[in-house]
């Protein structure tokens, strides 16, 4: 059935919204829901299927020329379609890697224009900000290099209102310029505030993968990053809840990518053992499995 499905997705055009996003939705289910074995075979499948990446291609482009809608939390049948087209791409991306499938066509990105969907929102669907974060998590994960991927729109030329001596940095975290490190961190840390449990998790999740590829490439800038003074503000912004709020999982997961890059400065040991005390009164076999999940990595870390 993946066969003549994604046959049938090269055929068409990215306006068959009707048709696309429930086969785009079957492909990614594919991906997802089967076997490590089966799972294989998929990817091969759908990456030697030229006319589909087309297609997909075509897909991710259409994100730059859509029409914000009247209200952010409305989410069209148009960019419903945008959701599955990037987080079918970010699911190939991480799977051809894994199992280094050969690639027939390659997808071509403009990075800067991604960067900026995540850093100046424009109006845009929760769902669909969460989409482009997944995409964006999968190509940091690869130090954006992939069989599958070419990036254009890299930071080559060096912007006149940034500081010289930052050049040596941007060179050290290309594509990537320090200018758009932090002005993605702090889009990230002004989306935590919203408290939307979909986006909080993609925030946070995002955060964890961009900090883990400046430590790769620099760990003096991601240190510095993990340090910045504005994450202990984000930190008493998210506690100032209800009871047992030190517990909710976004908080758990900044918690613990704090300790891991030794920023002292932003949690210290009154929090640990704040943290420690909730978790000793909780019943744990109630708590939900996403707080489970990140109690486990806090307590690993610690």
């Amino acid at each position: 059935l993946l066969f003549p499905v994604s046959n049938l997705c090269g055929k068409c055009r990215p306006r068959d919204t009707d048709l696309l996003q429930p086969s785009l939705n079957f492909l990614y289910w594919s991906l997802h829901q089967t076997t490590p074995c089966s799972q294989q075979r998929a990817v091969a499948v759908l990456l030697s299927n030229v006319s589909l990446l087309e297609l997909l291609q075509k897909v991710l482009e259409c994100t730059w020329l859509r029409s914000p809608p009247s209200e952010p939390a409305c989410l069209s049948s148009d960019d419903a379609l945008l959701c599955s087209g990037w987080l079918l791409v970010a699911s190939l991306l991480l799977y051809q890697h894994h199992y280094n499938t050969e690639v027939h066509q390659t997808l071509s990105i403009d990075l800067t224009k991604v960067l900026n969907a995540v850093i100046f929102r424009k109006k845009q669907p929760i769902l669909l900000l969460v989409s482009i974060m997944q995409f964006l998590r999968a190509i940091l994960r690869q130090n954006f290099s992939s069989s599958l991927l070419v990036i254009v729109g890299q930071n080559t030329a060096q912007d006149a209102t940034q500081p010289q001596p930052s050049s040596l940095q941007d060179a050290a975290l290309h594509p990537l310029a320090m200018q758009q490190v932090f002005s993605l961190v702090v889009s990230l840390q002004n989306l935590l505030v919203h408290k939307d449990l979909l986006l909080s998790q993609a925030v946070v999740a995002c955060l964890e993968t961009l900090v883990e590829y400046l430590y790769v490439k620099n760990q003096d800038v991601a240190l510095h990053v993990a340090s910045q003074p504005w994450h202990r503000f984000l930190l008493f912004t998210l506690l100032n809840g209800g009871q047992k709020s030190l517990l909710q999982p976004e908080v758990l997961r900044l918690m613990t990518l704090f300790l891991r890059y030794q920023s002292s400065n932003i949690i210290s040991q009154k929090e640990i053992s704040q943290t420690l005390q909730e978790a000793a009164e909780a019943n744990l076999a109630e708590l939900p499995e996403a707080t489970s999940h990140a109690l486990h990595l806090f307590l690993s870390q610690v």
